[in-house]
């Protein structure tokens, strides 16, 4: 369970003023000194994680965050660190203490409900002093659970831990599908994987190693196979497969070995769907034939690997697309939790797939983006397109092929 995938696990993050204790009620929760607690006020400085196995919602993130009233050049980058948890927080908690609820609180309060996200409001050191009347009653009229702790002797946690089952979004207790519901049971999905300099040594990389969990999960089965071996290996099976999965640079060559016949799709426009919103990222693919040379185009990478010599993010795709548009456009790359506060510089971005990520940072993004007027696709996508192989990449996808047809009409 401690193996699990920080992009497979409920993000709760713990939020509050500095010392109201936060670390506190993270050591209680998890019966583990993850969190260093002291009297002085901002001594957690940068977010603190701690993954852990939370019956029946299994595998959780939780983030212990510093304090968001704090002040000067220091505590504003403590807050921005802390701001940047919102984004992929799928359950909230706002810690007060002896409950007091004042513009601080009724900020963090904001902030997740413009999100979307579940919340719940602790009242620690509970001992001392309970939240107001009206505040009580104002919370429990935004369907908002309010729990009394004393994490420092371990009292209410029990309670804590029950919010939170109560609380979790139903999607981690019935995980979607990445490729299971587009296989039936008893099929066969080829699954296409280079063995390259951006190969990790002596195994798969993630997406690819849940591609294939996913398949053994709805009892079909998989033909893995590099790209210079599919045609031979299509050519030696005795009926079609389902499915044919590729990563997605070498989604030319692939598509030229496939039968037209045979759905064809890749690794990172499955994770569109899975960790995102497929159709918008399809819609903002279109984007590809506005742009013009000069234009600025965001990449950005959810993981922060050591780029090699042909990197897909800052050398393949770049040049995919200044082939597509005919000219030279100017691109920034940005990796991690890092993205820029101004995105109207940009005509277009381009994200990975975000595997590593949970689904509710993705969609953060998106928002952001939405917000901003900027079209926002995803490296799968944006190669299919500046490939000229978009609508075959998106046959395994009805509702996203509409809306790529239906965006076509409206230009």
């Amino acid at each position: 369970m401690r193996g699990t995938p920080k992009g497979f696990r409920l993000h709760i993050g713990i939020f509050g003023r500095r010392n109201v204790g936060k670390s506190s009620l993270l050591n209680a929760l998890t019966r583990q000194q993850v969190s260093i607690v002291s009297d002085v006020a901002g001594t957690t400085t940068d977010p603190v994680e701690k993954p852990m196995e939370l019956l029946p919602v299994g595998p959780v993130l939780f983030i212990d965050t510093a304090g968001i009233d704090d002040a000067g050049a220091l505590g504003e980058m403590r807050v921005a660190r802390t701001r940047q948890v919102f984004d992929r927080t799928d359950v909230g908690i706002i810690v007060l203490e002896a409950g007091q609820w004042g513009p601080f609180e009724e900020a963090m309060l904001e902030e997740l409900r413009r999100r979307q996200a579940p919340l719940i409001v602790v009242s620690n050191k509970a001992d001392l002093g309970l939240p107001a009347a009206d505040t009580a009653a104002r919370l429990k009229g935004l369907k908002i659970p309010l729990v009394r702790t004393v994490a420092s002797r371990g009292e209410g946690v029990l309670d804590l831990r029950e919010a939170l089952i109560r609380t979790a979004p139903e999607e981690f207790i019935n995980a979607p599908a990445i490729i299971g519901d587009l296989v039936p049971a008893g099929e066969l999905v080829v699954l296409v994987v280079p063995i390259d300099l951006e190969a990790p040594k002596g195994r798969l990389i993630l997406p690819q190693v849940q591609a294939i969990r996913d398949v053994l999960d709805v009892d079909a089965y998989c033909m893995v196979v590099k790209e210079r071996e599919l045609r031979d290996a299509l050519d030696r099976l005795n009926r079609p497969p389902a499915l044919v999965v590729t990563d997605s640079q070498g989604f030319l060559k692939v598509a030229g070995d496939t039968p037209p016949d045979v759905l064809l799709t890749s690794f990172s426009i499955l994770f569109a769907r899975y960790k995102g919103d497929l159709p918008e990222l399809v819609r903002g693919a279109l984007a590809i034939d506005s742009l013009k040379p000069g234009d600025r185009v965001l990449i950005a990478e959810a993981c922060t690997h050591h780029p090699i010599g042909e990197d897909i993010g800052r050398v393949k795709i770049p040049r995919w697309l200044t082939q597509y548009v005919g000219g030279k456009l100017e691109f920034t790359s940005v990796q991690g939790h890092d993205f820029p506060d101004d995105l109207a510089l940009y005509k277009l971005i381009v994200h990975c797939g975000g595997c590593m990520w949970n689904r509710r940072e993705m969609l953060s993004r998106m928002i952001r983006c939405r917000k901003a007027g900027v079209p926002i696709t995803n490296y799968g996508l944006a190669i299919a397109y500046s490939l000229g192989i978009f609508e075959r990449a998106l046959g395994p996808f009805p509702a996203a092929l509409e809306a790529y047809r239906e965006g076509r009409k409206a230009r």
